[in-house]
């Protein structure tokens, strides 16, 4: 279970790490957008939110890299993998990278779960 685990781990590190420098270097193609995507983009890139969430998700992909404090990692970049999921759901109108994303963040906060016992007292 431990590399199962190990594999989930840098495979969500590196799917973080990736769409974290794409937004910043732009390096793999961008599907065209249109309607409601159009405008959640224009929206959000507008006010600098996605700056912040792509700084985010690359520093937790690096605390995941390097073995930096990992269980507060996963609930770090937990929010983000549920917006995805959310944006996927309701405006994509797919599931292709927010239930993965999701499922594995899931997965590994339940394998730490005797570490977070301190915040549900």
């Amino acid at each position: 279970m431990k590399l199962f685990e190990n594999i989930i781990i840098y495979l969500f590190a590196a799917l973080y790490l990736v769409f974290g420098l794409n937004f910043f270097f732009d390096f793999l193609p961008m599907p065209a957008l249109e309607g409601n995507e159009l405008a959640y983009f224009t929206l959000l890139g507008a006010t600098g939110y996605m700056t912040a969430v792509k700084i985010l998700e690359l520093v937790v992909a690096a605390m995941l890299l390097f073995n930096f404090r990992r269980p507060l990692a996963y609930l770090l970049i937990l929010p983000v993998s549920v917006n995805i999921l959310m944006y996927d759901v309701f405006i994509a109108n797919t599931l292709m990278l927010g239930l993965p994303m999701v499922l594995m963040n899931v997965f590994l906060i339940y394998r730490k779960r005797s570490q977070y016992g301190c915040l549900l007292k």
